[in-house]
């Protein structure tokens, strides 16, 4: 393994990497030295064996700490991707059955039009409760159960399956209820029973107290004047009681700098990690689902989760072309788009994980026995990918052998 020290005006750089992914390595400084990062980490393993673990610049900068090898932030929709994980493995397991009723396991829910939802739809934003309209109590997020009550009342924004739509907040809910209910745990404690603790991730979904010096705070982005504003501002702009602003704003006061928060089990975008933990979690979905001797789905499983289950021109909540597995991101090529609306996030044709707002990533690769880490905590523009993180999966792929994503997809 070759070794990285090198500093930088953001601070230190620090980790190993396999010679053949040095091309990952100097992203990562660039990144640092020519795009503004300020404190991230990014992990890579193949075959389940890391050969890339680099971290570095600030966790801090107002109390100019440096971002070491264990620091955490919050990974926002990363978390969905950690949240899919979880389901998956009850659904590979044989109790969760993604075509039965959700109110198999979750009577309450089929309230108000929502009789006909199923457990698919629930796991490809179709079911139809992106967000809510009643304003929610500004601790709600943290309140499991009051969230749970909020969902069963809510009618859906369109008839459940007959469209699809990002359930940017909800989806925490709505999945994590099924995983509570089948399980008989909270959504925290199975993703730590079930995934955390047997890779030996730093990852969790509700933060323990023990952990809590080690979150670096988060950086919001900040607006850059002049540039074009894609269908999804301009929506929350016009209008305060749109999908768009209701699934950004009417968020139960959700703060990714509060420790409530990150205590709390927030599965739409609560979820703190590295990227490392994020690397760990996927690496058994990367190779075939056994990794280290220990089975945690089936091929037929992962085979189920790097298919496509809904694609559209234009989804019910972010008014851009999307393409969603069950749970999880896929590679969604918009660089052909009008300005404004050229969100993407480019992976392997087989890749399957999850962006976080700013963006974080997470994924598995099952054609490369891949899987890919990265977190940050200054946050980019836009809904997906920004070019910090996608410059290092392209370096990534690369590394690989890959040739091109001009087909949308790196092949």
């Amino acid at each position: 393994m070759e070794t990285l020290q090198q500093t930088t005006s953001a601070g230190n750089l620090s980790g190993t990497f396999e010679a053949r992914f040095a091309d990952v390595a100097q992203v990562f400084v660039d990144n640092f030295e020519q795009r503004g990062e300020v404190g991230g980490s990014v992990c890579i393993t193949l075959g389940g064996k890391t050969v890339v673990d680099l971290w570095g610049g600030k966790k801090s900068v107002k109390a100019n700490t440096p971002w070491d090898k264990d620091t955490l932030c919050v990974v926002y929709s990363s978390t969905k991707g950690m949240v899919a994980l979880a389901a998956h493995m009850l659904i590979s397991a044989g109790e969760l059955d993604l075509n039965a009723p959700v109110s198999k396991y979750w009577p309450e829910f089929a309230q108000n039009g929502k009789a006909s939802a199923t457990v698919k739809m629930m796991l490809d934003h179709s079911v139809g409760v992106p967000c809510f309209r009643e304003p929610l109590r500004e601790d709600g997020c943290c309140d499991w159960d009051y969230m749970i009550g909020q969902l069963e009342q809510e009618a859906p924004f369109w008839k459940p399956g007959t469209r699809n739509g990002y359930h940017m907040m909800s989806f925490g809910w709505t999945v994590g209820e099924l995983i509570r209910r089948v399980s008989g745990q909270s959504l925290g404690n199975y993703f730590r029973s079930a995934i955390g603790e047997p890779t030996g991730a730093e990852c969790w979904i509700g933060l323990p107290e023990k952990y809590a010096d080690r979150v670096a705070p988060m950086i919001a982005a900040r607006p850059v004047r002049g540039a074009p504003v894609g269908p999804f501002t301009r929506a929350l702009i016009n209008d305060r009681q749109s999908i768009q602003a209701l699934a950004l704003f009417n968020n139960g006061g959700f703060n990714p700098n509060s420790r409530a928060c990150h205590a709390a089990e927030i599965g739409g975008g609560g979820g703190i990690a590295n990227g490392r933990g994020l690397a760990k979690i996927y690496a058994p979905f990367a190779c075939g689902g056994v990794l280290n001797g220990k089975t945690f789905v089936d091929s037929d499983g992962v085979q189920r989760m790097s298919e496509v289950a809904v694609a559209t021109h234009e989804d019910a909540t972010l008014l851009l072309p999307t393409r969603f597995g069950l749970g999880f991101m896929k590679a969604m090529n918009n660089l052909g788009e009008l300005e404004g609306a050229r969100d993407s996030v480019i992976l392997g044709g087989s890749a399957f994980g999850h962006v976080g707002a700013g963006g974080s990533i997470g994924f598995a690769d099952p054609a490369t026995q891949m899987s890919f880490g990265y977190t940050m905590n200054r946050m980019g523009p836009g809904i997906l990918l920004n070019e910090r993180g996608q410059s290092l999966v392209d370096a990534a792929y690369q590394s690989l052998g890959f040739a091109s994503h001009l087909s949308g997809v790196w092949r």
